[in-house]
C-alpha cells in the first residue's frame, strides 16, 4: 500500500520471519557463528534461547538455508506438542525416512543405521527443534537419548535446541541434568540497543529498496527503541504501523509524535523487556580463532 509512496520495492518490516531480512548485528553473527561451529565441529548438542520476538526464528531459517546449500541432510520439527512416538514419526519423515515400523526399538534401530550411512558417507545430519521450551519431559530425555548414537570419536547427529528463556530453567532441573551436561555450546539473542534499533530500521529500509532521503526522523527513532525496549519484533510492529498511517496522512517525514499516536493506538504503552545490550554467545568449547566466525566477518555470512 504505501511502498509506491515511499519509495520502497518490499514491505520493509514484514514480521514473517524472512531471513534475507535478517540484520546483522555482532551479537547475530556471533550466535550463528556459534551454531555452524557447533554442527561443523560435531559438537554434538547446541543451545539457542532469547526472549520472545528477538529474532530466533530468522537466524534459524538462515541457518537452515544455509544447511540446504551446504548439503547437509536436516529435520526441522517446529510443532512441539509431541508425544514420544509423534516426535519420532515427524523426525524420519523430515529426514526423509520411510516410517517401516511402528515400535520405538525398531524406529531407533532403523535411524541409528541411516545415520551411520550418512556418516561412512562424510555427511552430517543435523536435527533443529523450535519452540523447545514447549516439549515434554519425555521427549526432552528421547532427544538426550539421541546423542548416544555416536562413533567411538564422533556424534552421529547433531542438535539444536531453540527456545524462550524458560528453556534454560527447564534444563536446570535436577532430573534434566544428563541433558543439561550434554550441551556443549550455547548461542544467544538479545534485544536491541539504540544504536543497533536505529541501525535496524536503517537496513531493513535498504533491504526494502529505500533510496536513503530521511523518513523516520532521529526523535522517531528514539521513541520507537524506548516502546519496543529493543525487541525486533515490536520494531517491526511499529514502524509498519508509522508508514501506513504516513502514507494515509500524506506525510513523508515520521515524526515521535507519530509514533507515540502508534503506541496509543495499539496500546504498545507497556515495555516488553529490557532493552541492554548483552553478548550473545558463551565461549565454552567455542574456539573464536576458528575459520568460522572469521568466515563471517569477511562477508560471506552464510550467503
Amino acid at each position: 500500500m504505501y511502498k509506491e509512496f515511499f519509495g520502497l520495492q518490499a514491505n520493509p518490516f514484514n514480521v514473517n520471519p524472512d531471513p534475507r531480512f535478517l540484520v546483522w548485528t555482532t551479537h547475530t553473527e556471533e550466535a550463528l557463528a556459534c551454531l555452524t561451529h557447533g554442527i561443523q565441529g560435531r559438537k554434538g548438542f547446541v543451545l539457542l534461547t532469547g526472549e520472545v520476538g528477538t529474532g530466533k526464528t530468522t537466524l534459524v531459517n538462515k541457518l537452515l538455508g544455509w544447511l540446504r546449500s551446504q548439503h547437509f541432510p536436516h529435520a526441522f520439527v517446529f510443532n512441539t506438542r509431541l508425544d514420544v512416538q509423534q516426535f519420532f514419526e515427524y523426525r524420519l519423515t523430515d529426514f526423509g525416512l520411510p516410517i517401516d515400523h511402528y515400535s520405538k526399538s525398531q524406529t531407533i534401530i532403523q535411524f541409528h543405521h541411516w545415520l551411520l550411512d550418512r556418516y561412512r558417507a562424510g555427511e552430517t545430519p543435523v536435527l533443529i527443534v523450535d519452540e523447545a521450551q514447549n516439549l515434554p519431559d519425555k521427549v526432552l530425555e528421547e532427544i538426550r537419548l539421541l546423542t548416544n548414537l555416536e562413533t567411538s570419536t564422533d556424534k552421529l547427529l547433531q542438535i539444536v535446541l531453540v527456545g524462550q528463556p524458560e528453556l534454560e530453567a527447564t534444563l536446570k532441573l535436577p532430573h534434566l541434568r544428563q541433558l543439561r551436561q550434554r550441551v556443549t555450546l550455547r548461542a544467544k539473542t538479545y534485544a536491541l540497543s539504540l544504536d543497533e534499533t536505529k541501525a535496524y530500521v536503517a537496513e531493513r529500509m535498504r533491504l526494502a529498496g529505500w533510496n536513503g532521503e530521511p523518513i523516520f526522523d532521529p526523535q522517531s527513532l528514539a521513541v520507537i527503541h524506548r516502546y519496543s525496549a529493543g525487541i525486533p519484533r515490536v520494531v517491526n510492529l511499529i514502524c509498519e504501523h508509522c508508514l501506513v498511517n504516513a502514507y494515509i496522512d500524506e506525510k513523508r517525514s515520521i515524526t515521535s509524535k507519530m509514533v507515540e499516536a502508534v503506541v496509543r493506538d495499539h496500546d504498545l504503552q507497556d515495555s516488553p523487556g529490557s532493552g541492554a545490550s548483552q553478548p550473545s554467545v558463551s565461549t565454552d568449547l567455542f574456539d573464536s580463532s576458528s575459520g568460522i566466525d572469521r568466515d563471517f566477518r569477511k562477508g560471506s555470512r552464510l550467503g
